[in-house]
């Protein structure tokens, strides 16, 4: 598939990647939580260059378990393969660092609710001035112009608003989230 050598595993068949078919693409990563450092974890282990931006607090997932000697075992395995930044957003000395990595990014990931990319500076407007090739790519958890495009996509806000959760719990109790 991509010149690598297939060998058995225990659940079927691993493909063996030997060349990296990203290897010459650049991803600038604004994302947090799932959705995007997911994706862009993919774009990374397809030989990207992703370079993650984090807030001067860190991404929030720095602090959920399991930890291994102290860090989130989580946070390592969806940021796995990235380089990683710390830059404040909010000052125009962090917007500036941004816009030179724009310069040379092909690809730049966000996942902010709705408004905060352009109250950051951050926006496909914004960011097509420094670089007008990236693809800009914006995932949200619900439609824009919804009347829940405001709401943070986490797992149980999607699961209480699918119903999912009304099969679950005991009779006379709150529902539970599915895990």
């Amino acid at each position: 598939m991509f010149g690598g050598k297939v060998k058995p595993c225990s659940r079927g068949f691993l493909v063996m990647v030997k060349s990296k078919p990203l290897k010459n693409i650049r991803v600038l990563d604004l994302t947090h939580t799932l959705a995007g450092p997911f994706a862009t974890m993919v774009l990374a282990d397809l030989g990207a260059e992703v370079v993650k931006v984090e807030s001067p607090s860190g991404d929030e997932t720095r602090q959920w378990a399991p930890f291994v000697d102290g860090v989130s075992a989580y946070y390592l395995s969806i940021n796995r393969g990235k380089k990683s930044i710390v830059v404040d957003l909010t000052k125009p000395e962090g917007r500036e660092i941004i816009y030179r990595l724009a310069e040379r990014s092909n690809i730049v990931f966000e996942n902010y609710r709705p408004g905060v990319r352009e109250k950051l500076g951050v926006d496909p407007d914004t960011l097509f001035k420094y670089n007008d090739k990236l693809v800009y790519i914006s995932i949200k958890g619900f439609q824009p112009g919804s009347i829940y495009e405001g709401l943070p996509a986490y797992d149980i806000v999607i699961q209480g608003l699918s119903g999912i959760m009304l099969s679950t719990g005991y009779e006379g109790e709150p529902p539970v989230r599915i895990v």
